[in-house]
């Protein structure tokens, strides 16, 4: 049951910051790191969606579980 409270906190934290910028760090595999900047699209049950700011029409999706195992890291900018 951990595992579920965890998972709804992560989705709840990333729907807090729907249509905010983000900087998105995800595990490219064999040792590569992916870092993008990008816009909160959607949020779904499963899943999130990030628009790629370089790229208009480029959406990536990932799980919450990605978030939980560190596959990917979302860095939000401090509102000041």
């Amino acid at each position: 049951m951990e595992n579920t409270n965890t998972i709804a906190t992560i989705k709840s934290d990333i729907s807090k910051h729907l249509g905010q910028k983000v900087t998105l760090k995800a595990n490219g595999g064999r040792k590569k790191i992916l870092v993008n900047d990008g816009v909160i699209d959607s949020v779904y049950h499963n899943i999130f969606v990030i628009r790629l700011k370089d790229d208009t029409q480029r959406k990536v999706t990932y799980s919450y579980s990605d978030v939980l195992t560190k596959t990917v890291q979302l860095v939000f900018p401090s509102s000041v």
